[in-house]
Order: structure tokens, then sequence, then C-alpha cells
């Protein structure tokens, strides 16, 4: 299969569809396009392919003339209230198999990120370890609403999809509004160059709640995966590193990676905090030599925020159907963190 896959990713430049793009682009005879709005350096091997979700006409001059056989799906446009958030996520998707089922007539297999908004991560406590068949939440889910769209499309249709849902994803990604492992990097920095322990910036009772979170390279290699094994076709997996951790015990370690002290909670809202921290990054950057990247592209702080402040409740899913049907990957979760700043500071992104 994979000697024929021609492969779409949508959201090429987030967290998870960077990895899925370099991942695939190391699938033998595969050839691999990144779609977005904008342009920022891609993996080897990858073609980038620049157009706009919410344009139809667009879309169908930039697609229409290549037939491709896998589209990862990891595109999001953050809106502030659900209603919004369902309306314009389903059109993105929906304006893109408007093109592909007309042009891409060889579409085999269609994978889409979803994620703890399928449990009510983002309401409150929700039943753990949270498993792909419990019921649904009230609407409206744009998750749900992505599904049930790829489900009515794909009737009759020779493609299938897989839903992979994730936690926190953490990898490599610029401008991206859902990005916890840089802002953890970019946060230890600041506190670094100001001289000041690496505080955890939660409660403690978040401190203290079990947590689990997915590395892009895990999700990326799910996602190889989901596309090529019979048994994942229409199906939802759960997708994490395959361990919990308490944030207690692993901070301290977090900071050991920065040669730094750990300091305890004080619940300090980072998205306030660390408003007027870009002078400090900017000679950060001019004094280690670092990659030019803009203040604003680096960190995402609100989505840092919502871990380490506000998950002051167990967030704990069931990895064990994916297990069955035959996904064994997993990873260290410390030994991720390690691996991601390390590659950090390779890219020259982080002193």
């Amino acid at each position: 299969m994979s000697s024929k896959s021609i492969v779409l990713i949508v959201g090429v430049h987030g967290v998870s569809g960077h990895a899925a793009s370099a991942h695939w682009a190391t699938v033998p005879g595969a050839q691999v396009y990144g779609l977005s709005r904008r342009s920022a350096p891609l993996p080897k091997g990858v073609i980038e392919i620049i157009g706009d979700l919410l344009d139809p006409g667009d879309l169908q001059r930039k697609l229409g003339k290549i037939s491709f056989t896998q589209v990862v799906f990891g595109a999001y446009i953050e809106k502030p209230t659900a209603a919004e958030r369902s309306e314009v996520n389903v059109a993105i998707i929906r304006n893109l198999f408007d093109v592909l089922e007309k042009t891409s007539p060889s579409l085999r297999h269609v994978t889409f990120y979803q994620g703890g908004k399928a449990y009510g991560a983002d309401l409150g406590p929700f039943k753990t370890p949270a498993r792909e068949d419990d019921p649904r939440l009230m609407p409206p889910n744009f998750y749900y609403d992505q599904e049930d769209f790829l489900r009515s499309r794909q009737q009759g249709k020779a493609w299938h999809w897989t839903a992979l849902r994730p936690e926190a994803t953490v990898g490599f990604g610029i401008g991206n509004p859902m990005n916890l492992g840089m802002s953890i990097a970019v946060y230890a920095a600041i506190s670094k160059e100001l001289g000041l322990p690496l505080r955890f910036p939660g409660t403690e009772e978040s401190y203290r709640v079990l947590y689990q979170i997915t590395s892009a390279d895990i999700l990326a290699q799910a996602t190889i995966w989901a596309g090529q094994s019979t048994a994942a076709r229409n199906e939802i997996f759960n997708i994490t590193n395959g361990d919990y951790f308490r944030w207690r015990y692993l901070w301290p370690r977090i900071a050991a990676m920065f040669d730094m002290s750990a300091a305890e909670p004080v619940p300090t809202p980072l998205s306030v905090y660390m408003a007027d921290k870009k002078p400090v990054w900017d000679a950060i950057v001019h004094k280690h030599a670092l990659q030019p990247i803009a203040y604003e592209q680096v960190s995402s702080w609100p989505f840092a925020d919502a871990i380490l402040r506000l998950m002051e409740f167990d967030n704990i899913t069931s990895t064990i159907k994916a297990r069955r049907a035959g996904f064994h990957d997993c990873v260290d979760t410390e030994d991720m963190f390690r691996e991601f700043f390390s590659s950090l500071r390779k890219q020259r992104v982080i002193p």
C-alpha cells in the first residue's frame, strides 16, 4: 500500500500535522503534501501547498490536479463558543471533501484528530479512564460533528476513516494555539534568564492529579498505522504515551532538564504574567543566537494555563482498544520531554 501513497496533511504546521508529515515522508514510496494557509519550513520531502480551507474555490485550484490516496486532517480554527467552533470546523472539512471527492478517486483512507473535548475534559471532571465507547456529551461538539460528517460522506464510498484521540500533544509547532511543550520550554528559558526557579504555575490540585500526554511522534506513528491497518477502519482510538504521571513528581525532573531548581505551585496565570515578557525573550534570542521566531508564535499561554492551572481532576484515557487492534507504540513521558527539549536546543529554538 505504501508504495502508492499520495498523502495530504491538512494543517501541516500544527504540532500533530508537522509530525505526521515528517513520519509519512519516511514511508517508502510515499509522496507527502502539506496544506496550510501560511508558509513555513517543512520536513524534508514534504511539498508545500498554501490554501484556504474556508475558500472552496482556492481549494479547487490548489488541490484539483492531485489525486490523493491518504488524507490526514489536523486543521483547527479556534472560536469563542462551542456553536461557533462546530460551525467553522465542520465547514473546513466539508469544503475539503467537496473538492477531494471530485478530484481524488483513489482516496483510500482519512485519519482525523479529536481530543479530550470528546470526553468533556474542557468542562470538568469526567469518567476515568475514558473509553472510546463512552456516551457522547450534550452538543454542540465539533469533534462529534466532524465525525458525523465523515460517517455520512463515507457511506457507499471506497475510502475509510479513523479518528485518533490524543491528549496535550507535545511536539514542534509554531503559531499553534495548543502547544504545551513549547510553552513549558519558553517559560523555563524566561524564568532562568530572570534568575527564578522553575515554579509550577498551577494550583496544588493540578499539581497532584493524574495526567497523561501524547508525543507528536507517537501520534504520527499511530496515524501511519491507521492509514494502513484494516483493523483501524471506521474506528476511534485513544492514543497517548501509554503512561500516567503527576506534575508534582515530573516537574522537578523537567526543571533539572534546564539545570534549574523547581519551586512549589503558585497559581500564576501565564497568559497574564507572560504578556509583558517579549523583551526578555528577544534578549534571550539575541544572547544565544536563536532562530528569530516571534514571541507570539513560539508559545501558547492560554492553553498552558488550561492544562497547568485548570486541570484539577484526573485526565486518563484507556488505550487498550488501540493495543488490541495492533498499535503498541509507547514512550516514557519523562524521556519524551527530555528528547523534545534537546531537539529544540539543536534547532536553536531555546538556549
